[in-house]
C-alpha cells in the first residue's frame, strides 16, 4: 500500500470534483439545501388546527364552552357560523379541519342538571392529525365537564371547588416528558435528517465518481497502471468521505443553530460515529458503481438502495418497534437505524459510548464489510 499513490488518486479526484460545477454543487450545496427543505417542511406538531363553531344556543354557557376551544393554542379559531351548511363547504376545500356544533338549549339543559351532546367534525383525510385533534377535543371537553361538576356540587354542598375536583378525580396523571421536554418535533426530526441526508448524498457522489471514469474511458488508465485495487479505491473514496464529514458538520450546525435542537452527548463520540457512518454510505455507492457502467444506472441503483431504507426502515417516520416483524428485520440489517440511535442519543438523551457502543461496533463492521465487498468486486481486468 503506497501512501503517495493514494494521495495522488485522491488529489486527482478532488480536482475533478472542483472542475465540474454541477458535481461540486451536488457535493456541497444539495445536502444543506435538503436539510433546510426537510427541516422547515417536515413537522409532526399538530397545532393551529383551523376551527369554526356553530352555536345554535347563543347562551352564556355555550359561549363559555366555545371559549375553551378558541383560547387553546391547538386550535386556530376562524369564526362562528350560523348554519352547518356554511362550514361544510369550508371543510371540503380544506379551509377548516374541525367544527364544533353546539345544540339548541345547551345552557338550559346544563342548568337543569341534564346531560347534553356537542357534535364535533374532524377532517379525517390525515388520520394522524385527525386522531390528535380528537384527543385535543376530548381533553378540553373532559376539563370542561370537571369544572362544571365541581361548580355544581360546590353550589349544593358549600364545599370548595378544589376539594370537590379532587374527589371527582381521585387518580390524577402527572406527565413528565423526558429528553425532549418541550415536545418539539423538530428536535427529534433534525438529528434523524442528518442520518437521512448522509444516506442519500455520499452514495450518489461515490457511485457517480467511479462510473464517470467508466463512461469516459479514463478507467482504462487505472487498469493499465501499477495502482493496486486498494490504493485506487481508498484514494477514490477519501475525497467523498472528507466532503461528507464536512457536510455532516454543516448539517449538525443547522440542527443546533437553526432548528434549536439540543446536543447533550459527547461530540468526539458523535464525530467518530459520523465518520464510520459516512464510510458505510460511501461503501454503498462503491458497491453500486462496480455493478453498473452508466451514470444513469448508478443514480437509479443508488436511489433504490438508499432512499427507501433511509426513510422507512431507520425510525425516521415510523418507530422501529411499530414496524412489522419482517420490516423490523430489514431495519436491523441496514446501517441507518444504528446511526439514528446514535444521533438521537447524542442530541437528546446525552448518552455516549457506554450506552451506544454496540451501535458503533455494528457501524464499524458494516463499514469494513462494505469496503471489503467493493474491493473484491472491483477488478483491474474487467470481463469482456
Amino acid at each position: 500500500m503506497n501512501l503517495r499513490r493514494i494521495r495522488v488518486v485522491a488529489y486527482k479526484e478532488w480536482r475533478e470534483i472542483v472542475r465540474d460545477r454541477l458535481f461540486f454543487a451536488l457535493a456541497f450545496v444539495v445536502p444543506s439545501l435538503l436539510m433546510l427543505l426537510f427541516g422547515y417542511g417536515l413537522s409532526l406538531d399538530v397545532e393551529n388546527i383551523p376551527l369554526a363553531i356553530v352555536d345554535y344556543d347563543q347562551s352564556v354557557m355555550s359561549r363559555d364552552y366555545a371559549h375553551k376551544f378558541t383560547d387553546s393554542r391547538y386550535f386556530s379559531f376562524q369564526g362562528y357560523a350560523q348554519r352547518e351548511q356554511e362550514v361544510e363547504k369550508l371543510v371540503i376545500d380544506n379551509s377548516l379541519r374541525a367544527v364544533i356544533i353546539i345544540p339548541p338549549r345547551f345552557g338550559e339543559e346544563l342548568r337543569a342538571g341534564r346531560a347534553t351532546s356537542v357534535q364535533t367534525w374532524i377532517d379525517g383525510t390525515f388520520p394522524f392529525r385527525a386522531l390528535t385533534a380528537k384527543g385535543y377535543v376530548t381533553a378540553i371537553n373532559a376539563a370542561i365537564n370537571l369544572d362544571a361538576l365541581s361548580a355544581h356540587f360546590s353550589a349544593l354542598t358549600g364545599a370548595s371547588r378544589d376539594s370537590i375536583r379532587s374527589a371527582l378525580q381521585p387518580v390524577r396523571i402527572e406527565t413528565r416528558y423526558l429528553y425532549n421536554q418541550e415536545v418539539k418535533s423538530i428536535w427529534s426530526i433534525a438529528p434523524k435528517l442528518i442520518m437521512v441526508i448522509l444516506m442519500l448524498s455520499p452514495p450518489f457522489l461515490t457511485a457517480l465518481g467511479v462510473v464517470r471514469e467508466k463512461e469516459s474511458g479514463a478507467i482504462y488508465n487505472v487498469y493499465s497502471s501499477t495502482l493496486s485495487r486498494g490504493e485506487y479505491l481508498i484514494g477514490k473514496l477519501l475525497p467523498y468521505v472528507a466532503i461528507s464529514v464536512v457536510n455532516a458538520c454543516a448539517l449538525t450546525a443547522f440542527a443546533l443553530l437553526l432548528f434549536g435542537a439540543p446536543f447533550k452527548g459527547d461530540p468526539l463520540f458523535f464525530l467518530l460515529s459520523t465518520i464510520l457512518y459516512v464510510v458505510c454510505t460511501t461503501g454503498i455507492g462503491l458497491l453500486v458503481s462496480v455493478m453498473v457502467n452508466t451514470q444513469v444506472a448508478a443514480m437509479v441503483g443508488t436511489a433504490i438502495v438508499t432512499v427507501v431504507p433511509a426513510v422507512l426502515y431507520s425510525g425516521m417516520i415510523i418507530p422501529i418497534p411499530s414496524l412489522s416483524a419482517v420490516a423490523s428485520v430489514i431495519a436491523h440489517l441496514l446501517p441507518g437505524m444504528y446511526y439514528a440511535e446514535i444521533a438521537m442519543g447524542s442530541f437528546l438523551k446525552g448518552v455516549g459510548f457506554a450506552s451506544l457502543w454496540l451501535d458503533l461496533l455494528i457501524l464499524a463492521l458494516y463499514a469494513t464489510g462494505l469496503f471489503t465487498a467493493g474491493f473484491l468486486a472491483f477488478h483491474k481486468r474487467p470481463k469482456n
